[in-house]
């Protein structure tokens, strides 16, 4: 009699077990993870949108601001004496004939050139660039984005900061917006533009990496600057005197130096703020040199007079 009731218990288990696999297995219980490759979730509009806007404004940047960008080059002129007497093989002549034959020997031109970058700032052809591009060049010339070429004069240089503005001949050339550096943020987004290594109007993009860097230390120069913009975004030999550029198109500094062992970028690149290459520009502009404040103190003897009147 009681093996009856033991089948039927355990026909109701099975039952049972049978029942709550199908119930989970209907309410997505059971997770096989082992027999499932998960699956990322495609973005969503909402998602990929700010990525898509901040491409956008690399572009715009990049659209608004190269035209506005020049290379420049330099040629600068070492006048040599040709010798055809070879070294070890002169004899000492006197004083009178030595200098007859110096006079006789020709002269020639042994050309050095050298790259940077600038940017327009007025439509009738003023430009900005670093003193260092253009320091002792004999001949400058620059070219557009648009491939328009001209001769350039240097207007003035000011080596204490490293600006120089040139000139060329030309009307409603294509120039940048100037920005306030003062508002700068350290995180905000920042674009170099400019001729590094002679691959003209390259864009590169990063952040500014620091204000108010001081570079005489670290780069042993002797530019009295105590304010640089510091910025990973790449800079290369070539990129001096190009611009700085932030999220809204405008310039906040002057590209003008980077710190590496080899030479080539870093990570670190310094930007002269353009407040200051403003204000150095405007005074070469107008009075052809930039004028500074002095203040000195003049020692002398004093005479009664004068200690009557400082009583």
């Amino acid at each position: 009699m009681t093996k009856y009731p033991r089948a039927r218990l355990t026909a109701a288990v099975i039952v049972a077990f049978l029942c709550g696999l199908v119930f989970a297995s209907s309410s997505n219980l059971i997770h096989p993870g082992w027999a499932q490759s998960k699956t990322a979730p495609k973005p969503t509009l909402q998602q990929v949108q700010p990525l898509v806007e901040s491409q956008n404004a690399f572009e715009a940047i990049a659209d608004h601001v190269t035209p506005a960008v020049v290379s420049i080059q330099t040629e600068r002129f070492a006048r040599t004496r040709a010798n055809t007497r070879q070294r070890g093989q002169q004899q000492r002549l006197p004083g009178g004939i030595e200098d007859f034959f110096r006079q006789l020997d020709p002269q020639t031109d042994q050309p050095s050139e050298a790259s940077g970058s600038g940017f327009i700032v007025s439509k009738d052809g003023y430009i900005l660039t670093n003193n260092h591009v253009v320091a002792d060049a004999d001949r400058v010339t620059v070219r557009l984005l648009d491939n328009r070429i001209f001769t350039a004069k240097v207007t003035g240089r000011d080596p204490t900061t490293d600006v120089a503005v040139i000139k060329v001949d030309a009307n409603d050339l294509p120039t940048v917006a100037i920005g306030d550096d003062a508002i700068a943020r350290v995180g905000q987004w920042v674009v170099a533009i400019g001729n590094p290594l002679g691959l003209d109007f390259t864009v590169t993009a990063g952040i500014v990496s620091a204000r108010g860097r001081s570079l005489g230390a670290l780069l042993n120069t002797r530019y009295a600057i105590q304010d640089y913009i510091q910025t990973d975004a790449a800079i290369n030999p070539g990129n001096s005197g190009g611009p700085l550029v932030n999220i809204r198109g405008e310039v906040i500094g002057i590209n003008s130096a980077i710190a590496s062992n080899t030479g080539f970028y870093a990570g670190y690149g310094f930007a002269i703020p353009i407040t200051l290459a403003k204000q150095v520009m405007d005074d070469i502009v107008q009075y052809g040199k930039v004028r500074r404040a002095v203040l000195g103190i003049n020692i002398g003897e004093v005479d009664p007079n004068d200690a009557q009147v400082a009583r």
